[in-house]
């Protein structure tokens, strides 16, 4: 059973919005066993859609669409559809009830004719129900395939996957179950954890499949298995990250189907009643935004200073100038009071801090570009660590963040 997407909307093939709904609808469709074989983004012009639906029509059994719904002139989607299926449009009072209600309730200006046209729809379509926007989803089915067209809005489209696509695909398809088990990892790259683990991969039964996915400071592991039988393949996959902990284990900082790195991180201050604070130069602010990201941070997460400026490190950290400038701004001395005094000012029982040098020029410190102190300090002792992360700023910035949050990881799973 396979899928295809079409995201419709000039907005994303000149890149002022990332299509966010492909990755959305790729995870939701996966989970029942329905595979996505392709997608594709296009204008919204009626003779690039109707070319589109028939390409996508000739190697898939699901075509989705997203976007090109909504009530103005531009909006050609639902149109496209009446000339594709050979139809045309019909009053849905039941749509026209929620527009109007919509309106009542949550909009000041009067409702428009443009806005009561969105109830017009497809006779041959079923209308799905968008509780929360006024362009309804669509269902049709033709030769044995199904056809279904979302607006693009995500959050309109997240509710109605949830609520109407994926209980009427369960109910229409009898479909494979589709596994997955993500492992995170820290601290090695991509090719010595190969070297590491390459019997074990060789090994794999011929259902599991392992893919390697890379990123600044950690590789994901992700195996998938396909099959009929649930059972086997989940418990297959679990033996096989049993066997995969006996040799990497070092290396493994949790699952990304379960719980994030900080995700945990959490978890294991909550439940040892400690708190944090970060003092943040180099990463500006990255790494408190993961811990606040999180609900219920406030438990544990006191507060975050980013002294990026040097004189921030004086003025709000209060480090003596005279000290700046004999260690510099990048150096393990600086790191070290950064993390000690942040730890004071917040009352924290754990601090972590960042310093480096992310380019393009090397600022206020005569410190390699690449060049990253990370420090961590508790109650008993303040140490730091000297890491070298290479020569572009984003690589810097963010392999910074992820060799913090491992380094604060192990400090608590010690």
């Amino acid at each position: 059973m396979n899928a295809e997407i079409i995201t419709i909307g000039d907005e994303i093939l000149i890149g002022q919005i990332i299509d966010t709904n492909s990755a959305f609808l790729g995870q939701q469709f996966n989970k029942i066993g329905i595979e996505i074989i392709q997608i594709t983004s296009i204008k919204d012009e009626q003779d690039i859609i109707l070319e589109a639906l028939k390409d996508a029509e000739t190697r898939a059994d699901i075509i989705i669409t997203t976007g090109g719904l909504g009530p103005t002139k531009d909006d050609l989607t639902k149109h496209t559809l009446c000339k594709y299926f050979n139809d045309e449009l019909v009053l849905d009072q039941k749509t026209l009830e929620h527009v109007e209600d919509i309106f009542e309730k949550y909009v000041s200006h009067p409702i428009l004719e443009a806005n009561r046209s969105q109830a017009y729809l497809p006779s041959k379509c079923i209308a799905l129900n968008n509780q929360y926007g006024t362009a309804p989803g669509m269902w049709f089915e033709k030769d044995e395939k199904v056809f279904i067209a979302m607006p693009g809005v995500p959050f309109e489209m997240k509710a109605l996957v949830r609520s109407e696509v994926i209980p009427r695909l369960k109910d229409r398809y009898n479909r494979p179950f589709i596994l997955h088990k993500t492992v995170l990892t820290y601290g090695l790259g991509e090719s010595a954890i190969a070297d590491r683990i390459e019997d074990w991969e060789y090994n794999l039964p011929k259902f599991i499949k392992l893919a390697y996915l890379p990123s600044l400071g950690r590789v994901r592991l992700r195996l998938s298995a396909r099959g009929d039988d649930e059972d086997l393949l989940q418990n297959t996959i679990d033996e096989e990250i049993e066997k995969l902990h006996d040799l990497i284990g070092d290396i493994i900082k949790g699952y990304e189907d379960e719980n994030s790195i900080e995700e945990n991180i959490a978890k294991s201050l909550t439940e040892k009643q400690l708190t944090l604070a970060t003092a943040e130069s180099c990463t500006g602010g990255r790494l408190a935004a993961k811990f606040t990201e999180i609900p219920g941070a406030s438990a544990y997460f006191k507060g975050s200073i980013v002294s990026y400026a040097t004189s921030a490190k004086h003025d709000v950290l209060d480090i003596p100038k005279d000290f700046i400038q004999k260690y510099s701004v990048v150096s393990p001395e600086i790191t070290l009071e950064m993390a000690k005094r942040v730890q004071q000012m917040f009352k924290a029982d754990i601090a972590i801090a960042t310093t480096g040098n992310a380019g393009p020029t090397k600022g206020d410190s005569d410190a390699e570009i690449g060049t990253v102190f990370i420090a961590l300090a508790n109650h008993s002792e303040v140490v730091v660590e000297k890491f070298n992360f290479g020569n572009h700023r984003e690589r810097v910035t963010q392999k910074a963040v992820n060799k913090a949050l491992e380094m604060l990881y192990d400090r608590l799973k010690a």
